[in-house]
């Protein structure tokens, strides 16, 4: 298993964040890792909702299949990975001082036999930190580019 913890301000507040979050669908976007989402059914947001989201990390490719477990506005989006690689992942927000938010992301994921288990989940971790950090860099530029649009 690998576990990953990473956070940054977004200089937003947090109901602008967590606005952005709560659409998934859109998160391919601001994700490099993320290159498609589908959904299984008509939910979009709350805890029950199911979507395949294909992912590439450099020369791996594969479909991770996720279940929001957690979704408390404005706080805490909880997935649960049920594709190739398992695990668990959660956003959480808080407020800083000054019109701003705290993202914190984390996963712990379990890699199959076949993408070297625990030995292969470590070689990737700072490639997900890496990628991760970038993903949240977008997600602020996204929010500030949002935001500079609405004020012009």
């Amino acid at each position: 298993m690998v576990s990953v913890r990473i956070s940054t301000e977004m200089p937003v507040e947090r109901e602008r964040v967590w606005d952005e979050l709560a659409r998934i669908e859109d998160h391919a976007q601001w994700m490099l890792d993320a290159t498609a989402i589908r959904f299984e059914g008509e939910q979009r947001r709350g805890v029950g909702t199911r979507f395949e989201c294909d992912t590439r990390v450099g020369p791996m490719r594969v479909t991770d299949v996720m279940e929001v477990t957690e979704w408390e506005h404005g706080e805490r989006i909880g997935v649960r990975h049920r594709g190739a690689v398992g695990g668990s992942g959660r956003f959480t927000l808080r407020d800083v001082p000054g019109a701003a938010t705290m993202v914190e992301w984390e996963e712990r994921l379990v890699f199959p036999w076949w993408l070297g288990a625990t030995l292969g989940a470590q070689l990737a971790k700072p490639f997900f930190i890496r990628i991760w950090k970038g993903n949240l860099r977008r997600l602020r530029d996204r929010l500030g580019e949002a935001t500079r649009s609405r004020e012009s």
